[in-house]
Formats: C-alpha cells, structure tokens, sequence
C-alpha cells in the first residue's frame, strides 16, 4: 500500500505542476531560488527587480498559432487555427491567409453566414455586447482612419469595412475592438495564456462561397503587411516583431504557425517588391524535370489562403506541356470546368517531373508530382496548375503560389527585413523559435493538428481534473 501512496501522490505532485526527485521510497524536494541565502538588508527586492527588468528587455513575445485543416483540394482545401476572443472568451475556428489583411469573424445576426461546417467545428458567431471588453470602432479614431477608404466616414459613426477574395466571394460588416487571447511560447512545448487588444471586423453579411458548409470556419485571420493586420497590431503595441512563419503538413493536416524569429531550421530568402499590397517576390524562370523553360522574368504571389497555384498563361501552358510530354497517350479530361484529369496507374513521382521555381538570390522552390497532382478516384489524377487569368493594375500577368507549392516547408516571413524565404521540411516535427534578443535563446515549439484531435472545453477538463484529484486523495486515505 505504500508503494501505491507513494506512486499516487508522486502523480498528484507532476498533475499540480511540482518538480519530484525520487530516492528508493523517499520524495526529495530540492528547492533553491537564485537570490535565497541573502541578509535580509533590503537590497534583495531592487536585485530581483533589476533582475527581471534586464530579462523583460531581453525577452521577445513569440506565440504558438495550434493549425487543423489541410490543402488537399478534396477535403478541407484551407489551413486554420483556434483563438479564443472577449471576457468571458469564446473560441472561434478561422483561416490562416497571409493573402489578406484583416482578422474578422462572423457577427451575431449575420445574413449569409454559414449556421454548419462539414470539418468538424461548431461553428461560433461574436457579439461585442456579450463581451465585457467588446466595443465598436469608431470612425474617428485612429485605426479606421488609416485603414478605411471610405470618405462618408464620419466621427461618431462606426467604422465600416468590406473585403472581396479571388474567387468571388466577399464579407462586410464594422471594426470592434477586443480582447484576444494568444499562446504564448513560455519553454520547450510549453504556452501561456497572453492577452492582447485587437481591432477586428464583425462581419454582418457575406456571399459567395465563404457560406459554403464544406469548407465554413467562423472567420479568416489576415497576416498580411497592412497596418491593420494582427500581426502588425502586435507589433505596434510592442508585443512582438513582424517575423511569422508556418510549415503546412502536405502528408498529415495541421502543421505549424507562429509569431517570431525562427532560429532552427535556418533558411535562405528572396526580397519582398517593395510597396506591394502582398507578399511579392520575383521569380526569375521555371524548371520542369531540369530543363529551363523559355518563359520572361514575373512576379509571384506567396499566399498561404489559396490552396492551388495560379500561372500566367503561357507560363501555364508550357508547363502542361512539358508535364505530359513523357505520356502522349493520356487521354486528359476537363472536371468540373476546372481541373484537367487523366487515369493514371503506375507511382506519380515516378512518372512525372519534378517542377522548380527560382527566385531573385538563387532562391529554388521546389514542387514534387505528389504536391501538383491530386488523386480523386482510386487510379484518377487531376492537375493542381491552373491558368490565371489574372492581371496586375498595370496589366502584367500574376504568379499566385498556394498550400499546393507551399506544403511541406517551413516558410518565414521577414517583413521587418522585408523578405521571406522557406526551406523543405517535416511539417510534422519542432521548430526553435528565439525569445531573447541578445543571448538567441530559443524555445522548441512543435506541430499540432486540432482537426484530428479530440476537442475537450475547459469546463470538462476543470471536472475531470477534479475527478481525477479526488480518487487520488481516496487512495492515499
């Protein structure tokens, strides 16, 4: 029975947070803090103090976002992370985009929200007046006026937004502002709750395929370079650097997406277009199974809320062609008005080329035949390339490089340094992410997938937690 004590109260001390030395069937506790020992001569509290003001201005504020969802254009089609919003917080499932600017997520009364979603989330609507923080934007201040265009803003008015994505689709509401909670990374795999106040649109009305119940989440979360973006908030406040990377698990879902310097894998980059609305790179040609294609210097798009990859027209075309060049007797099919697909039944890395895409500073981006090629029927593959037919104010023809081109590698976004750069990697391993400035100490933060994980509230983690006490405490009676 003593072993038995022994061994419940060891597992009540690690369930209640304490660090146990065990020495045959004795509990050692071996506690000693830096500044113990000292004369009581008052000096001690100023030691203590300069001791964690040093640490403070040292430290960086780098927050773990846990991913679900996946790219593959079959089943989810989209990455998204949960965040937990107002007082008393309320969880809300939304999209990772760095194609856009603005966290927003639906408001309560909205026309043409979705009400169900077929990946496995309850989908939630915000009310500021349920929030004991929540409160709207107003056109005065200064936050809507350096991020809204329209000049009917008038003081005392809220502050109205309204965005429009590639395919159509559109949300509009007004700016609130609140309370948001964040993981905040505090050790190896370790997070602490972090409160930040953010503004946020409300969306009161949406259309297009942002209701469909195939792909519904509660809102999307903006990481692009506008001021209005969350990490940009952060930033502004002091919280944390505009460094973010993610690494999308093409193999399994989820994957990983934080704020801050990613010390561990280390990558090489290319610079951003200056003064371009999203994340701009040059890209200098394409490689298609090692032969250069004949196709003029352009610019891309990195854009983790696309989940396909969009090329210029002849770019798309010579790319086609050289991918079924090898397999003259593929007889290709338009699916869905969209995709072109074929029957194929030997292994695709072996049968089509590998495609790379370069990019100013020697920068490759690598995309394997797995990643461009989706599987719909046992031996049927569609073509994750599509043409774009997609132009720039100035009528140049855009490159848009999505989770198809962007799976599988740990992408960083510099925008302090105004670059971004990735690597190949396992999206489903750590990255070390540095919380201090001067000394690069870093954390391990590692991959998540919320969408195959059991969800449990924090109500029935409180009750099980006490169950689990309670027999404790019964056992060692």
């Amino acid at each position: 029975m003593g072993d038995l004590r022994n061994g419940c109260l060891i597992l009540l001390l690690i369930l209640m947070g304490f660090g146990v030395d065990v020495k045959g069937e004795n509990l050692v506790f071996n506690v000693k803090h830096k500044y113990g020992g000292r004369n009581g001569n008052g000096s001690i509290l100023n030691d203590l103090k300069a001791h964690d003001n040093r640490r403070h201005s040292r430290m960086l504020t780098v927050i773990d976002f846990k991913l679900g969802g996946n790219g593959l254009p079959t089943d989810a089609a989209l990455y998204y992370t949960k965040i937990s919003i107002g007082t008393p917080s309320r969880d809300f499932h939304v999209q990772v985009d760095t194609g856009s600017d603005i966290l927003w997520v639906n408001c309560a009364s909205c026309e043409g929200c979705p009400t169900k979603s077929d990946l496995g989330i309850d989908l939630m609507t915000y009310d500021p007046k349920a929030s004991a923080n929540g409160k709207s934007v107003s056109c005065d201040e200064e936050f809507c006026m350096l991020n809204t265009p329209y000049s009917d803003c008038r003081t005392g008015m809220p502050c109205d937004f309204q965005v429009s994505y590639g395919d159509g689709s559109s949300t509009a509401g007004f700016f609130v502002k609140d309370d948001i909670q964040f993981e905040q990374v505090s050790g190896d795999l370790q997070t602490t709750s972090m409160n930040g106040s953010i503004a946020f649109g409300c969306s009161s009305r949406q259309s297009g395929e942002l209701g469909a119940s195939n792909q519904a989440v509660d809102g999307i979360l903006g990481f692009g370079q506008a001021s209005s973006s969350i990490i940009s908030q952060l930033a502004a406040t002091g919280k944390a650097k505009k460094i973010f990377a993610h690494c999308l698990d093409g193999k399994n879902g989820g994957g990983i997406f934080t704020i801050g310097p990613v010390v561990h894998p280390k990558v090489n980059t290319t610079p951003l277009v200056p003064d371009a609305p999203h994340y701009n790179v040059i890209m200098k040609g394409i490689e298609v199974g090692g032969q250069v294609l004949d196709i003029p210097t352009t610019m891309a798009i990195i854009d983790s809320g696309t989940t396909l990859a969009y090329l210029p027209h002849k770019v798309y075309s010579t790319l086609i062609d050289k991918l079924i060049e090898r397999h003259p007797q593929l007889n290709i099919r338009l699916v869905e008005q969209s995709f072109h697909c074929f029957d194929y039944t030997g292994k695709i890395d072996d049968g089509f080329p590998v495609v790379t895409f370069q990019f100013a500073d020697s920068l490759p981006l690598t995309v394997y035949p797995h990643d461009y090629l989706f599987q719909i029927e046992e031996s049927r593959w569609c073509i994750g390339w599509q043409d774009s037919k997609m132009q720039t104010k100035d009528g140049s023809e855009i490159t848009l490089l999505g989770d198809l081109a962007l799976s599988n590698k740990l992408v960083v976004y510099d925008i302090e340094n105004q670059a971004i750069g990735w690597t190949e990697y396992d999206c489903s391993s750590t990255i070390k992410l540095k919380y201090e400035e001067s000394s690069g100490s870093a954390y391990t933060v590692a991959s998540h997938n919320i969408s195959s994980a059991p969800m449990m509230d924090s109500t029935k983690f409180f009750t099980f937690f006490l169950i689990i006490i309670s027999i404790l405490f019964n056992l060692l009676k």
